[in-house]
């Protein structure tokens, strides 16, 4: 299977940019989003014209918090989203829908033409290959048991998730990313996924990280928090 969807991307156009601080969207996420300043409402009404596809991207570094109105750098790999659902409230402001399509990297930043705010970048597709399905069935057979048997079972989607690893129509590759933003809050960790186009290594990331969270469950278990005075922690 490969990570091209129905919805076409348009990679000779140069393509609004969102930064964070972090990242927030991967691909087949959905992402809520209320846009209030002036610069991303313009951007938001002028995708909307267009083919409504902006690109989630992260700041590289600190600098972004002394320079947030300005260009403070940005990492190279981008989240393209899909505006899926839109409503314009008070003073222009939006609440958005965005589906992640597709991983993506900066090849430069584009000069904004008169009258534009935000930024846009031009940008060239990470991870459009076929994916070996084959490959991935490993981490399926790891999730069925782990989500089912191991202390991964206490978090909080395990069961929902559990739920999708045993419907055998969903790819493995989709099964893949829907576990990457639903069961890896780590910042950086999510920026790696987003940046490697290669399934099979997204694939030991999730896994590593997960059986990283099994140990330390397994630690807080052995601390039996049960027992504590009431007001006590494991740290």
């Amino acid at each position: 299977m490969s990570e091209e969807v129905s919805i076409q991307v348009n990679f000779t156009r140069a393509m609004p940019l969102f930064p964070l601080d972090t990242a927030v969207l991967l691909p087949q996420q959905i992402l809520p989003l209320h846009i209030f300043e002036e610069r991303y409402r313009q951007m938001i009404n002028r995708a909307l014209d267009g083919a409504g596809q902006i690109a989630m991207g992260v700041f590289r570094g600190q600098r972004w918090k002394q320079e947030y109105h300005a260009r403070p750098p940005v990492r190279p790999a981008v989240c393209v989203g899909q505006i899926v659902q839109h409503e314009q409230v008070e003073d222009g402001r939006y609440n958005i829908l965005l589906q992640g399509i597709c991983r993506a990297k900066i090849v430069e930043e584009a000069e904004p033409s008169e009258g534009q705010l935000y930024r846009h970048v031009m940008l060239q597709p990470i991870g459009v290959g076929e994916v070996d399905e084959d490959e991935l069935e490993d981490l399926r057979d790891w999730l069925d048991e782990a989500l089912s048997e191991s202390p991964l079972t206490q978090m909080t989607r395990a069961e929902e998730i559990l739920g999708y690893v045993r419907k055998p129509e969903i790819p493995t590759s989709a099964l893949l990313e829907l576990v990457s933003f639903s069961m890896t809050p780590n910042g950086e960790l999510r920026y790696r996924l987003l940046a490697e186009g290669d399934a099979g290594r997204r694939a030991r990331l999730v896994r590593d990280e997960l059986e990283h969270v099994q140990g330390l469950i397994r630690q807080a278990r052995a601390q039996h928090p049960e027992e504590w005075p009431k007001g006590c922690s494991w740290n």
